[in-house]
């Protein structure tokens, strides 16, 4: 057995022998041990705080892209208790600031991503379709975990989650294992490569973080939405209210708009007539859309633009058994 002794022919400290194949190591002076210790302490935890600075900024963005405040803010940030109306019933959209008991504090990372992209609790309960996961399963890991960082970084109000108003025959949530095969589809959302960066982050906003299928698309007889009229407008949107076709059908949606009509009114609810959006779409406005970046507000404009036109007029009386698609 041969021992083989090293130099360092630069710092000039000699090195540990080895024997045979075994790694060499390098004894590091006492004062450049004592200054790496002084960066770990002094600089590191800077840059990891930044590191969490920057994850939570981009939470915030994400989070006003999704318009969560609209649902989950009544009379306090965030702490829920919205009546939100619905033909199935009221929901009460839940308390999410960091509440240990009432908010979402004692929730993992992994029960955040499990309640957005499969719409289930922590408990293993599933939730109903009023809490629109059937959208956001398409946003990216990435993006939920921001959102996740985002909420968590809230302040935490201690206000009680309040019980939905349903029908008798909907207080079951196990109902909701049967309805979901068929009417939901969990996975993020798919890359068009047939289609531009441009498109498809237009895509990826409307129909995931900002769920505009949620409103703007008519739902079946169980509340199924009907992928067919993808964006053509709702008779019974939230609080009873008719959403419009925002396809680019000239007779009934946004056909005749100019993309610059179409910017303007995500950046002022202004619409091409000078008349303004109001009810619920300008709380939508000022919560997600008046806080895109040019850059989003362009590919979501030039995403919508690109839908085919689907003749759907919301304000004609409507008969159901007229409309094959009201019963799928």
């Amino acid at each position: 057995m041969q021992y083989k002794a090293e130099h360092d022919t630069q710092a000039g400290y000699p090195r540990l022998p080895v024997i045979g194949r075994l790694p060499s190591y390098r004894i590091y002076p006492p004062g450049m041990l004592l200054c790496l210790l002084v960066w770990l302490l002094c600089f590191a935890p800077d840059r990891v705080t930044a590191t969490e600075n920057d994850l939570v900024e981009r939470g915030r963005y994400l989070f006003n892209i999704a318009g969560c405040t609209s649902c989950h803010t009544h009379d306090q940030p965030l702490a829920g208790g919205r009546p939100l109306d619905t033909p199935f019933g009221t929901f009460y959209p839940p308390n999410i600031t960091p509440h240990r008991e009432h908010g979402i504090g004692t929730w993992s990372e992994a029960d955040f991503l499990r309640a957005l992209g499969e719409g289930i609790s922590p408990a293993g309960e599933e939730y109903f379709p009023a809490f629109p996961y059937t959208s956001y399963t398409r946003i990216s890991r990435a993006d939920m975990q921001a959102l996740y960082a985002y909420l968590m970084a809230q302040p935490a109000t201690a206000r009680a989650n309040r019980p939905h108003e349903l029908p008798w025959y909907l207080f079951s949530r196990k109902l909701v294992r049967d309805w979901k095969p068929g009417r939901f589809t969990p996975g993020h959302y798919a890359y068009d490569h047939a289609q531009s960066e441009q498109w498809n982050r237009g895509a990826y906003l409307a129909t995931a973080l900002g769920h505009c299928d949620e409103c703007h698309t008519p739902r079946g007889l169980l509340g199924g939405l009907n992928s067919n009229r993808h964006l053509a407008g709702n008779r019974h949107g939230p609080d009873g209210r008719r959403v419009p076709n925002i396809t680019m059908d000239s007779g009934t949606g946004i056909g005749y708009w100019t993309p610059e009509q179409h910017r303007a009114f995500l950046v002022s609810g202004r619409r091409p007539d000078g008349s303004y959006t109001g009810a619920l779409m300008s709380e939508v406005l000022a919560a997600s859309s008046m806080s895109l970046t040019e850059a989003d507000r362009r590919a979501l404009a030039s995403y919508l633009r690109s839908l085919p036109p689907i003749h759907n007029d919301v304000y004609y009386r409507f008969d159901p058994f007229q409309d094959r698609d009201f019963f799928e």
